[in-house]
């Protein structure tokens, strides 16, 4: 590892310091006590608890909340990103309370995307420059808003992988060894598996940034191998997520519910330049890109003509990076509704104005990259100031509104919430349920006595004596998966009784029957399943031969 990170003639040591030390400034106030008050912080902790829950029942892929929605469950972990899941889900093993380990994972958000950006930018541009740039990526309006306004985890933590896969792609151009092509597809699968819709915006730029380097380098065949081979571990390492998310899509609410949303959510030019701070929902919170930020992008648009005279390669990079954030600026304003109306991909952002990431990371770079053509025994004096300009300017971000103080139950008990919109509800039943079952199990005709067994994530037991023959209702709703065996048997199951919209309804006929309710994986999820199985072997076989070759 030292020598993976240390291999440049300066040391980066001190840089990294004083990163991780301002990066602390970032999350201060998530060492206070309580949850703080965000627009999705409270459902995020509901989430991880009932995926932790899950992985206690020896799921080790959730895709089932059985507390959520009222106790009636619900599917969403199947649609939800799990990585800052399994994170938190780690550190709750380790003693950590629900709200806790959400704070941590909120944590480790800021302060490693602004590590790794510095380690990829130090690879090819000093390091003062590549420190503005990282604690830009930190210090920037909208970080703040994925932190202590929307609360929004996935967002916050995808911010992390940006870097990384650039930086490993930058390793296997400048070394074209298989272990960083083996690494950068792990940075690309946990990119992937932090966000749905934030790495799809993204994918553009990383192929594109692919491309590039494959241009420079003058080995491009061995670097275009090593880059396919980290996009086919990248893909297939995360396929047990969205290959799923993305066939089983079609049985949720996903495309009614969320098919118009965008139209309410463009935001003006003017917003972007500047908006005052405000903790309120979307249309209220700002959605400024930052001053600093937007001062680096013009003095980039005019340092294009020093590059072109002085032919550094970094005036591509440069063009990449500005028209990359015009684009999604433009994606975010209302003149561009007549793509979001033809490309139905981008109805699933939900958003416009989450195209706010692209500028983050683009003016952070383009910064280091601008700062890196200033030279002279002055350059120190200016990085300084840079620095507490950008501390300055982001003070007034760094703290929630409040603070929520709920129990641990609170959040692993039954949760009234789907903790979306209710797009990931089952297509033939309603978006919220609304109200608490009476039970988990109940005679709806006939007369019968139910007793239950057991209760897991994905099995649920009962001896039902029928005094006659009786119709059951099993207060779960039905998802693709669910199957209900009576005496070992597979039984019908009814699940659109107008009755009882997306609940399990079965009939039992008179006499002593032992029910089990089962959620199994089906096909799609089991080949999927496989296939990312595989592609850790392929990994661990990969990683195996390049040990042997360092023995031998």
């Amino acid at each position: 590892m030292k020598k993976l990170f240390s291999t440049r003639k300066e040391n980066l040591f001190p840089y990294l310091l004083a990163l991780f030390i301002l990066s602390l400034i970032s999350v201060y106030s998530l060492f206070h006590p309580g949850l703080p008050i965000t627009h999705d912080g409270q459902d995020h902790v509901a989430r991880i608890a009932n995926f932790y829950q899950s992985l206690e029942d020896g799921i080790l892929v959730p895709h089932w909340a059985k507390n959520l929605n009222w106790g009636f469950g619900h599917p969403i972990l199947e649609f939800l990103y799990p990585l800052p899941s399994y994170f938190a889900s780690f550190f709750h093993l380790l003693g950590f309370s629900f709200v806790e380990s959400t704070k941590i994972v909120f944590g480790l958000g800021m302060v490693f995307s602004g590590i790794f950006m510095f380690l990829w930018l130090s690879e090819f541009l000093d390091k003062n420059s590549s420190f503005i740039g990282a604690l830009l990526y930190m210090f920037t309006p909208y970080r703040f808003v994925d932190l202590y306004v929307r609360g929004a985890i996935g967002e916050n933590f995808i911010f992390i992988f940006f870097p990384l896969v650039f930086y490993f792609f930058y390793k296997c151009y400048k070394k074209n060894k298989t272990y960083f092509s083996v690494l950068s597809g792990i940075s690309l699968a946990f990119l992937i598996l932090s966000h749905n819709a934030i790495s799809l915006m993204f994918l553009p730029f990383i192929i594109c940034y692919g491309l590039f380097l494959i241009y420079l380098s003058k080995n491009r065949k061995d670097l275009f191998v090593n880059l396919l081979v980290s996009f086919i571990i990248g893909f297939s390492l995360s396929f047990f997520f969205w290959f799923p998310a993305f066939i089983e899509g079609k049985y949720t609410l996903r495309n009614i519910v969320t098919a118009n949303d965008y139209l309410s959510r463009f935001v003006d030019l003017k917003s972007l330049i500047y908006g005052p701070w405000s903790y309120g929902y979307s249309g209220q919170f700002s959605v400024q890109i930052g001053i600093t930020n937007l001062a680096f992008l013009i003095l980039s648009l005019l340092s294009l003509f020093i590059f072109r005279k002085k032919g550094n390669k970094n005036y591509y990079l440069t063009i990449g990076l500005i028209v990359y954030f015009l684009i999604s600026v433009f994606f975010m304003l209302k003149q561009s509704s007549f793509i979001w109306e033809r490309i139905s991909v981008l109805k699933n952002f939900q958003f416009p104005w989450r195209f706010l990431s692209i500028p983050v990371f683009t003016t952070s770079v383009l910064a280091a990259i601008f700062l890196n053509l200033i030279k002279g025994k002055f350059k120190f004096i200016i990085i300084v100031i840079i620095a507490i300009a950008i501390l300055f300017l982001n003070k007034d971000y760094l703290q929630p509104k409040g603070y929520l103080y709920k129990s641990e139950s609170f959040y692993a008990g039954i949760y009234n919430s789907t903790t979306d919109t209710g797009e990931s509800s089952p297509i033939w039943g309603t978006r919220f349920m609304g109200y608490r079952p009476r039970a988990k199990m109940q005679v709806i005709d006939g007369n019968a006595i139910i007793r239950e067994k057991e209760r897991t994530s994905i099995k649920h037991t009962y001896t039902v004596i029928a005094l006659k023959k009786a119709r059951l209702l099993e207060n779960t709703l039905y998802f693709p998966g669910w199957v209900i065996l009576d005496n070992g048997k597979q039984v019908l199951i009814e699940f659109q009784d107008t009755r009882y919209r997306g609940l399990m309804t079965f009939d039992v006929d008179k006499g002593s029957h032992e029910i089990g309710v089962y959620f199994l994986d089906t096909k799609v999820r089991q080949i999927s399943n496989l296939i990312s199985f595989l592609a850790v072997l392929v990994v661990i076989g990969l990683f195996g031969i390049e040990l042997r070759k360092k023995i031998k």
